[in-house]
């Protein structure tokens, strides 16, 4: 049986690391990277660097997915032109 579990290599801060994140997980952080328009090891760096002592790098990642589709849901609802203007202003 296939591990739901892919490990990836990042490399930030002049270091390579290893990072086991379910796939969805790793889908997520490669929409975020690119609506950001940044790279996922830059994606990456930025959780390292905000992350609480003690806390593991792939725990630091899905903590993030997890705040980034909350503040998501917390969004005004908008309906009709303005919806359309507010996800084209979102993905700049």
């Amino acid at each position: 049986m296939k591990s739901p579990v892919v490990k990836r290599s990042v490399v930030f801060g002049g270091r390579k690391t290893s990072v086991s994140l379910e796939e969805p997980f790793w889908s997520v952080m490669k929409e975020i990277s690119a609506q950001r328009g940044t790279t996922l090891n830059q994606l990456v760096s930025a959780i390292d660097s905000d992350r609480q002592q003690g806390t593991n790098l792939s725990c630091a990642i899905r903590l993030f997915v997890l705040d980034h589709f909350k503040n998501r849901a917390a969004e005004p609802k908008l309906t009709g032109h303005s919806q359309k203007w507010f996800q084209g202003v979102s993905r700049i």
